[in-house]
């Protein structure tokens, strides 16, 4: 490692870290916001789920570097617009979020659900009170595995001219400079782990029950487990 180097060059390390952080988290907002009420209807409605799932599948097996190349003509946005690539990171992680939603919904107790129903609750306060709390450790689950999954695929983004620090990735390997590399790759996972963290964090502050639950937990790792299959 050239340390000066790196000491030298802190100012662009820091912008282009910043940029992947950004370019990861919008995406991760997105797909979360957008899979939860899908993900309800696929475990809602049952002739919809293998619709949506198989829709989720058909969208995350579309190469990165070619949807990014594509979009600008798609969206009219210049090909070095960091849009381009924050709307393909989106369509990514709502793919890999539609089964992790689907499933959060199916772990809710149907006796939760009756109970909420004999209370008197209507259908979109059984939702916000009742089912999406409940379902909520097993989607933050899937929000943890899309997190890590979009902080790798932006520096795909450098192919294309989008800065993160992928483009260390690129330079250093052109320049054969094993330092950029590394800088690029720790770079890179340091921001993934600081998010797991925070995530990890909004979790027990938000749904203190979801530790004390075994059924929970075992629901979560299945969850996890999956998607990392996929």
């Amino acid at each position: 490692m050239k340390w000066q180097w790196i000491a030298d060059n802190w100012d662009q390390i820091s912008d282009y870290g910043w940029a992947h952080l950004w370019l990861a988290v919008v995406p991760v907002i997105v797909g979360t916001v957008l899979s939860i009420p899908l993900g309800w209807i696929a475990n809602r409605y049952r002739f919809t789920r293998g619709t949506l799932l198989v829709l989720g599948g058909v969208l995350y097996a579309i190469p990165s570097l070619p949807l990014f190349v594509v979009l600008p003509s798609i969206l009219g946005t210049k090909i070095l617009d960091p849009v381009n690539v924050e709307v393909a990171l989106s369509i990514y992680a709502l793919a890999i979020m539609l089964r992790s939603a689907a499933d959060a919904f199916a772990s809710v107790d149907r006796n939760d659900i009756l109970s909420a129903d004999a209370v008197g609750y209507g259908a979109l306060r059984r939702f916000v009170t009742v089912e999406l709390p409940l379902a909520g450790p097993v989607l933050l689950a899937g929000v943890r595995v899309v997190s890590v999954s979009t902080v790798s695929l932006v520096t795909v983004g450098s192919l294309i001219g989008v800065n993160s620090l992928g483009y260390f990735f690129i330079d250093g390997y052109q320049r054969d400079f094993p330092t950029e590399i590394w800088v690029g790759v720790i770079g890179t996972v340091l921001i993934a782990l600081v998010l797991d963290a925070i995530l990890v964090i909004i979790g027990r502050v938000t749904m203190p029950w979801a530790k004390r639950s075994p059924r929970v937990r075992a629901r979560r790792e299945a969850v996890a487990r999956e998607a990392i299959n996929t």
